[in-house]
């Protein structure tokens, strides 16, 4: 990457961030190391490629699952590369739809109002399926030490006590989510390490490693021909879903020192170390198979826990899943931390009904204590339908994909439009236009790939719900806009001027 100077000035985080219109508000108290900790948290590969394990077992089998999370690693790659060009240029809180307002020649408020939109559908629905996954792990933990069944209502009140320990953690300050997202940043690089140590030593026989990356199985329940590559496309579906949540690090750009250097450099690393090291973990697991079919359907809900258990023993396996649900609760909180700066920047511009209650900042804590709640709020209700729907998990899922995939390809196609853009210090040179043309086709081939149907025959309860709350999303702010948002929504706008009309300073000195 090129790290030559650019044609956005040097100066200080606060400086730049008044350049760009906005007040320091937030404690800027994030390392380099802390911005990326929080991205690597939200990826998780310990977690979204731990609960998510069964969509590809189910779609795809063990080609789709090994194989498949190189091929869909590379090209969020070349995503993560795109969105940090621009996250270097423009460091804010507000980050997608902020960049969008920026890099539109026309329509700036219409492209700014509908990409945030949907970085927020996106943010909400990824600590849905992050916390419900977790309380799928959590659930599966009980079954093994306390013998609790598992069934959808227990499932779904264990969600409810993480979300809300999430928002409480979130709640006591940004200091304390530094030193917890640093802590899991250590605990899934060992925790990998660990699971995949134990599972190459301790099982008697392992699976073929031809069958590990070439085997294909199909339990979707379609029949028709050529279903077998429809299988291994819907369970694509475990990576791309693993892959989300890495513009959390532009999210907490104005929390971050050095943001135009670290949090485009937290961008991508949160992206390169979870494919190295998901690979590693998945091609371990995959390896360790003992019976294909009894582990796809065990009791448990969660396939990766009975395949623990059978290649390494009850009680080893019951260590291997401690550590897996421990990171997934990092990984929940790390997720309402960055859903809760998003809302607040949009909340900051007007975007949010109710936006004077979401954009206020807790003076102690320095942490937007509204919103943090709000997005708690919204993520149990998106959850609420797994307690009479099979698929709700892996819409979820679905959703979350494709909201924030949109919003984060939605600046990179305008950047690609605006020959006169002003990069920041961290760039990618003469290699900007083919990476960003390429990322932009894979967000358009998964969009259309996941709204389809993931098991057949199609019923009410397996129905994939994702299409549905992406057009009531679309729906309601396409109809907002036009009603109404249009006359009053201008896109970003600083709150430098509100800052000195009260006789506030707008450039703070930095916040160590």
């Amino acid at each position: 990457m090129s790290t030559e100077p650019a044609a956005v000035s040097s100066s200080t985080d606060e400086e730049r961030l008044a350049q760009l219109g906005y007040k320091q508000e937030l404690h800027r108290r994030l390392s380099g190391f802390s911005n990326f900790a929080v991205s690597f948290s939200i990826i998780s590969v310990l977690a979204g490629a731990i609960t998510s394990y069964g969509i590809a077992m189910n779609a795809g089998g063990p080609l789709a699952i090994t194989l498949g999370w190189l091929f869909v690693g590379i090209m969020v790659t070349l995503v993560a590369l795109a969105m940090a060009e621009v996250c270097s240029a423009y460091p804010t809180a507000g980050a997608l739809y902020w960049w969008a307002a920026a890099l539109a020649k026309r329509n700036k408020a219409a492209w700014a109002w509908f990409i945030g939109w949907f970085n927020f559908l996106g943010e909400v629905a990824v600590t849905a399926a992050i916390d419900f996954g977790a309380a799928i792990t959590t659930s599966a933990f009980l079954s093994l030490t306390f013998d609790m069944e598992v069934t959808p209502g227990r499932t779904f009140l264990i969600f409810l006590v993480i979300i809300v320990v999430h928002g409480l953690l979130n709640t006591f300050g940004v200091n304390l989510v530094r030193v917890l997202s640093d802590v899991s940043a250590w605990w899934h690089l060992v925790g990998v390490a660990v699971i995949v140590v134990l599972l190459a030593v301790l099982p008697d026989q392992h699976k073929p490693i031809s069958e590990v990356f070439f085997e294909v199985k199909n339990s979707t329940g379609f029949g028709f021909a050529g279903a077998s590559v429809y299988a291994v496309l819907i369970g694509l579906l475990m990576a791309q879903y693993t892959y989300t949540g890495y513009d959390a690090s532009a999210h907490v750009a104005e929390e971050t020192h050095d943001a135009a250097n670290a949090a485009p450099r937290g961008i991508v690393m949160s992206v390169v170390v979870s494919v190295i090291a998901g690979f590693v973990l998945l091609f371990a697991i995959t390896w360790s198979i003992q019976d294909y079919e009894a582990e796809r359907t065990t009791a448990l809900a969660l396939p990766p826990a009975q395949i623990f258990i059978d290649a390494a023993g009850h009680n080893v396996g019951v260590f291997l899943l401690f550590i897996c649900m421990v990171a997934q609760w990092f990984c929940g909180m790390a997720s309402v931390t960055a859903n809760s700066r998003m809302s607040y920047a949009f909340a900051r511009d007007g975007a949010l009904p109710g936006s004077r209650l979401w954009k206020q900042v807790n003076p102690r804590t320095g942490t937007p204590t509204n919103s943090i709640w709000l997005c708690v709020t919204l993520s149990t209700l998106l959850v609420l339908p797994s307690l009479w729907s099979t698929t709700a998990y892996a819409a979820a899922t679905s959703i979350a994909v494709i909201g924030l995939y949109i919003a984060y390809v939605g600046p990179v196609f305008l950047r690609r439009r605006l020959p006169d853009f002003q990069p920041g210090p961290w760039n990618l040179g003469k290699w900007s236009a083919p990476i960003g043309w390429a990322s932009i086709v894979w967000v358009i081939v998964i969009c259309v790939l996941f709204v389809l149907p993931v098991s057949g025959p199609v019923t009410a309860a397996n129905f994939n719900y994702t299409i549905v709350a992406v057009v009531v999303v679309l729906g309601g702010a396409t109809i907002w806009w036009f009603a109404s948002a249009r006359e009053w929504f201008t896109g970003p706008k600083s709150n430098l001027l509100d800052a000195a009309a009260h006789g506030e300073p707008t450039m703070p000195a930095a916040d160590g």
